[in-house]
């Protein structure tokens, strides 16, 4: 039992498969998709470093209407990568989102073009189904790794390189773009950032970073400095260990944010068998247990110095506007806005204040609530029910 929940908190954290506790769509009738590999050539960031080669895996379903305005794309969360959809293999996991994009369903791929990408610095560069440009690639002019030598690079970042996906396919004008969490982030940053380009904007389980939000971050990466193993992240040579003690502690404080107290109540005094935490200070509760267990696994699937990359990004999340509220101004888009009550990572007031602000700039703005005892994660896996509002939506 405790093998198999270890796997499902890995797969609930981001790898392809998450989607399997949403009642998806039968695998007879599922349709596989195939993973690619765009080059995006030479890139100056946002902060004026210059890379000069980036490469960023993604997937598509559907079809570019001649118009090119049909297309819909999908950003992923913290640490989730392209596969939002469909299998990449038969008999392989569905995509985390497969229960609301597809053929028939609230996304439909009959109707629509629907693009995933993986962004920049994706914490799941060890997954072969996964394609980025990070800490971890090679630096052409060393020959190494790049290390913590990599540039920083921002939410609009990811939305520049997306960008050049896009008018690669042919994209004129995208329908809807939308996502979870960072997914949300990276949506509303290509509101304010391509507002003539945007329809619609659906960000799920997501608000402003503040400078509150930009603080737990900071708490999210901690440990991964303070392991010995990260050598300021040069930990890529040859004979040294990367600092799997500090990646796992960092996963151990997401997995725990990410999730409600509802889900927590079935731990709620349980000891593992052999522990007496009354008794003896190193003995674990079956919580710590399972945070342990399920952190260690999602730690030896993901890169630490990905992870303090991304942390990085969302923390400099619309941070080429003067506040939250004149970056959301410059959206003339459509806007649902799914929230779930009891996410502890976006709260619920700053979900209501962003909505607010959209109102006072004049956008038509819907709201529905994700239910479920999974927290902040019912953004990822508890989307199924939300398919008819989803479809009303994208008929407007």
């Amino acid at each position: 039992m405790l093998r198999r929940e270890v796997l499902t908190a890995a797969l609930a954290l981001g790898m392809a498969g998450a989607a399997a506790a949403q009642g998806t769509t039968p695998e007879a009738t599922q349709p596989t998709v195939e993973k690619r590999v765009f080059e995006a050539g030479a890139y100056q960031t946002r902060g004026g470093a210059s890379l000069p080669a980036v490469r960023v895996g993604y997937q598509t379903m559907g079809r570019l209407n001649p118009a090119g305005d049909n297309a819909v794309l999908i950003a992923h969360f913290f640490s989730g990568n392209s596969h939002a959809f469909g299998r990449l293999a038969a008999g392989g996991p569905p995509g985390w989102w497969d229960a609301i994009i597809g053929p028939g369903k609230a996304i439909d791929t009959d109707r629509f073009f629907v693009v995933a990408s993986d962004t920049l610095v994706n914490v799941n560069v060890p997954d072969p189904n996964t394609t980025t440009t990070g800490p971890a690639s090679i630096n052409p002019d060393t020959g190494r790794p790049y290390g913590m030598s990599f540039p920083v690079v921002s939410m609009r970042d990811f939305v520049e390189v997306q960008k050049r996906l896009l008018d690669s396919l042919g994209v004129k004008r995208l329908a809807l773009v939308a996502g979870p969490s960072n997914g949300g982030l990276q949506a509303i940053e290509w509101a304010a950032a391509y507002p003539d380009f945007v329809e619609r904007v659906m960000p799920v389980v997501a608000a402003d970073i503040d400078a509150w939000m930009q603080g737990w971050l900071d708490i999210w990466e901690a440990p991964i400095r303070l392991d010995p193993a990260w050598r300021e992240g040069d930990y890529y040579g040859l004979g040294r260990e990367p600092p799997l003690r500090g990646l796992a502690e960092a996963w151990k404080i997401v997995t725990l944010q990410a999730r409600d107290r509802a889900w927590a109540r079935q731990y709620d005094r349980r000891v593992p068998e052999g522990q007496d935490p009354a008794r003896r200070i190193g003995d674990r509760f079956a919580i710590e247990r399972w945070l342990d267990d399920a952190a260690a696994a999602r730690a030896r699937t993901s890169d630490a110095n990905a992870f303090l990359y991304m942390v990085r990004a969302n923390q400099l999340f619309l941070n080429e506007y003067p506040s939250f509220e004149a970056a959301l101004g410059r959206s003339q888009a459509r806007w649902l806005v799914a929230s779930a009550p009891t996410d502890r990572v976006f709260l619920a007031e700053g979900v209501r204040e962003m909505v607010e602000i959209l109102r006072r700039a004049g956008r038509p703005v819907e709201v529905a609530e994700i239910t479920g005892p999974l927290g902040h994660l019912n953004g990822v896996v508890g989307m199924a029910p939300l398919t008819d509002r989803i479809r009303a939506f994208l008929a407007q």
